[in-house]
């Protein structure tokens, strides 16, 4: 049995010990709250709350392949929910028929605008750290702060509210009876996973955080290749904020704050080294899919948020415990 898991999980240890762990908070949960956990609405609600932090959780794991972590992430997906919704707004003159049935032209054009923004946003931290060497950690807390500033600028602190229904079909909607937001979370990470193992990018991301002075007599192109990484976090932070904005019809500067913590707990549990070189996106998954299980069967069981954040710290601090062990051990 034991060597059938490991064929089937490429070997890879941490993730045959986070599908043990989700199969063990599947069956807790299931024991201790059976006929609430198990309704096809919990379940079903998770396709729909998880692909937003699923996608921050893997945008943090591509920045933390190269050394970095990106902890603008939140501030960068609000805006762009918010700089889409001003459009809207803007071009419908109004939040009655003609914003909820605008054309899928004009749709695409907000959605086009929360992309750039990701991309800008993106861009600006790849600066700050490719080129001007600043530490991630603070060039990201200081960005994130301006992202988060110019959101609250932009809308005098009130929430954003009213977008186009093709808007809120991304959040919402279902295809096939699969949500809407899965899918796109699918599509993405599928995406990211080749980029980062088949590519020369993803290879030489992820050398360049194993040992950065290495890479660089190596001739690899460590300024670039870092820029990219930061403009691929921001772009899919960006695909968070319309998905998290078309799920609840608004947009505000301090939607998910909780979610940087727990896209930092997701990807270090799902194998990311903070210390680069280690990180997947099928790690990424499997964590996501733990931590929500265990997250929506404490929400059913009726713990208190606080204590659901001190479960979430808990795990992080046991995540990068059991990292910095796994590394001395190599």
């Amino acid at each position: 049995m034991q060597f059938t898991m490991r064929r089937l999980f490429g070997a890879d240890n941490n993730l045959l010990q986070l599908a043990l762990l989700t199969l063990m908070i599947f069956a807790l949960m299931t024991a201790l709250a059976p006929d609430k956990f198990l309704r096809p609405y919990n379940l079903l609600s998770i396709t729909y709350v998880a692909p937003e932090l699923g996608l921050l959780s893997i945008a943090m794991m591509v920045t933390m392949l190269s050394g970095g972590i990106d902890l603008s992430v939140i501030g960068i997906a609000n805006l762009s929910g918010i700089l889409a919704g001003i459009f809207y707004h803007a071009y419908a003159g109004a939040r009655g028929p003609e914003l909820t049935a605008m054309a899928p032209l004009s749709v695409l054009g907000g959605i086009l605008i929360a992309l750039a923004t990701g991309v800008l946003g993106g861009a600006i931290n790849g600066v700050l750290i490719a080129r001007l060497r600043i530490t991630p950690i603070l060039a990201t807390i200081g960005s994130g702060q301006i992202f988060t500033g110019a959101a609250l600028v932009l809308t005098g602190g009130p929430a954003i509210v009213g977008y186009p229904d093709g808007w809120g079909f991304i959040g919402n909607g279902a295809v096939f009876g699969i949500a809407m937001p899965l899918l796109v979370f699918l599509l993405l990470a599928g995406f990211v996973a080749l980029l980062l193992t088949r590519t020369a990018f993803g290879i030489n991301l992820a050398l360049i955080g194993t040992n950065p002075k290495a890479a660089v007599f190596a001739g690899l192109r460590l300024v670039r290749t870092v820029f990219f990484s930061y403009v691929l976090s921001g772009t899919l932070a960006s695909v968070a904020g319309v998905i998290l904005s078309g799920r609840t019809n608004a947009a505000k500067s301090d939607y998910g704050v909780s979610y940087l913590l727990q896209a930092v707990l997701i990807a270090v549990l799902g194998g990311s080294n903070p210390a680069g070189g280690r990180g997947s996106v099928a790690g990424i998954i499997m964590a996501l899919l733990a931590l929500m299980l265990l997250s929506s069967g404490m929400q059913l069981l009726r713990f208190s948020n606080f204590m659901v954040d001190l479960v979430w710290g808990a795990f992080l601090l046991a995540s990068i415990a059991l990292n910095a062990l796994r590394t001395r051990v190599r």
